[in-house]
């Protein structure tokens, strides 16, 4: 899986349409295999871009769990925990 790509679930706040996008863009990046589309393929991309943020804006709006929301700083501070221990050296 893509490391850009972060969990949108079962934040407070939720997921704004901002982190929605740059996941569907990441998304669509890997799978097309490439950063920025050629000129021919610009309206293509775009629109899978467009397609795949408005899926997971419904998924994620409709998923449901008992569990209490996450905090974004102490998944942040988790993740940064795991970098430095992954790359220390």
């Amino acid at each position: 899986m893509c490391r850009s790509i972060k969990p949108l679930n079962n934040f407070e706040p939720p997921a704004t349409d901002d982190e929605v996008r740059a996941a569907a863009l990441q998304f669509v990046r890997k799978v097309s295999g490439g950063r920025d589309p050629s000129q021919v393929n610009r309206e293509v991309f775009d629109a899978a871009v467009v397609s795949i943020a408005e899926a997971t804006r419904s998924l994620v709006d409709s998923l449901e769990t008992n569990a209490p929301p996450k905090k974004r700083e102490e998944e942040a501070a988790k993740a940064r925990a795991r970098a430095a221990k992954r790359y220390a050296s």
